[in-house]
């Protein structure tokens, strides 16, 4: 597909010098232009993205569970310019995962949000039918720059590096990382404004956002608001790399603890060279006095050939929301623990840019002793998977 004159060079996802994640953020241009059905009308650039995802796990040990689920997304986007160098983006995401059920599905050691009043332990929330309903207005400023203007009632602020669903290190891990909640949990958010400017090698911006996690009514629309703020500089020396840096300010971010704020933290590092794509990621979430918890995130995935891939994740994260129970011994007490899995995807094209990729992972976890009782000393879970796509 040809840059219509006036838009951006990096329109979409691909570009000569970065590639555009999820919000705002940015990726290595040689993940490439993401891939879908694509339709030129008048001024219009229009591009659809999506996928359905069938999966069961089994999570090991005596506090993992077993369920078959579905996850899936679909993305619109509709791009025009609107002459002397302005270009406007439309862009929404939905998803039918508030059908999984308000607990969403079982994920050894993952946490963040509550369902029936209750805070998910050991489970991965549903994402909303609305992930994102934003708009994008870039202004070109000369010298091979622009300012811009992002938000809309569900978007994404500046804050971490982009949301796993959006990462090609994770295309084919069907499981969200443990560490959502440390890097990439605000990629859903009721109220968002991003001011930025732009080169082909670097970004700087700012967001107001709404700090709140989403709540377990997933169908519909939560009310905007916009009483947190966050800044971000990504740097993309080459097609092969984009490295971030990130704060935030959140307020009131987890339903039971509203009277908590969380100051975060992160930084991440992307390398791709086409087949191989890379992601290593810090955070660390200041929740008040004494309660730092950091966390660390390593993905890949590596392109065999065009139908062949291998990917894995290692994570590391300090966590004190394991055991809610105040009667329970552990309450509240921190634990490193860690993640190690690892999988295999086959692609098969079946009409046009709709193909399907099955597969399965594997996955082991690294607890202290004190778990012993509550996970086992070593359990292992795995997951089967058919992700039916258009485009990756």
């Amino acid at each position: 597909m040809s840059t219509m004159p006036g838009l951006p060079m990096q329109m979409g996802r691909g570009g000569s010098d970065y590639a555009e994640g999820s919000g705002t953020s940015r990726l290595p241009a040689n993940e490439g232009m993401m891939q879908g059905a694509h339709l030129m009308t008048g001024d219009w650039m229009l591009m659809a993205h999506g996928y359905a995802w069938g999966a069961y796990t089994d999570q090991g040990g005596p506090r993992g569970e077993n369920m078959a689920f579905v996850q899936s997304m679909a993305m619109l986007t509709a791009e025009r310019p609107l002459g002397d160098g302005v270009n406007l983006r439309l862009q929404t995401m939905l998803s039918l995962e508030p059908l999984m059920g308000a607990r969403g599905y079982p994920s050894l050691l993952a946490t963040g949000e509550a369902a029936n009043e209750q805070p998910l332990i050991d489970r991965q929330h549903p994402h909303d039918l609305f992930m994102e309903l934003s708009g994008k207005l870039d202004v070109d400023v000369g010298c091979n720059s622009r300012v811009f203007l992002y938000g809309g009632p569900v978007g994404e602020p500046a804050l971490g590096p982009s949301a796993f669903m959006h990462r090609k290190s994770a295309q084919y891990n069907p499981m969200a990382p443990i560490t959502h909640h440390w890097f990439d949990s605000t990629h859903i958010t009721y109220g968002v404004v991003t001011i930025g400017y732009a080169t082909p090698k670097v970004q700087i911006e700012a967001s107001a956002f709404r700090g709140r996690e989403p709540d377990e009514r997933r169908w519909g629309i939560e009310t905007p608001k916009l009483d947190s703020w966050s800044v971000r500089g990504t740097w993309t020396p080459s097609p092969a790399w984009a490295v971030q840096v990130s704060y935030g300010h959140l307020k009131s971010p987890e339903e039971l603890e509203p009277e908590g704020n969380e100051r975060r933290t992160t930084a991440s590092v992307q390398y791709a060279t086409g087949a191989l794509t890379t992601t290593f990621a810090f955070s660390a979430k200041d929740k008040g006095p004494d309660r730092t918890l950091t966390a660390f995130l390593g993905e890949v995935n590596w392109d065999l050939d065009a139908h062949n891939s291998l990917f894995g994740r290692f994570e590391n994260v300090a966590n004190d929301e394991l055991f809610p129970d105040e009667a329970s011994p552990l309450h509240h007490r921190r634990f490193r623990v860690g993640k190690l899995e690892g999988g295999y995807a086959r692609r098969v094209k079946l009409v046009g840019p709709v193909n399907v990729a099955l597969g399965g992972t594997v996955g082991t976890y690294f607890l202290p002793a004190a778990l012993d009782g509550a996970y086992s000393k070593m359990p292992v879970s795995f997951t089967l998977f058919a992700k039916v796509s258009l485009g990756s």
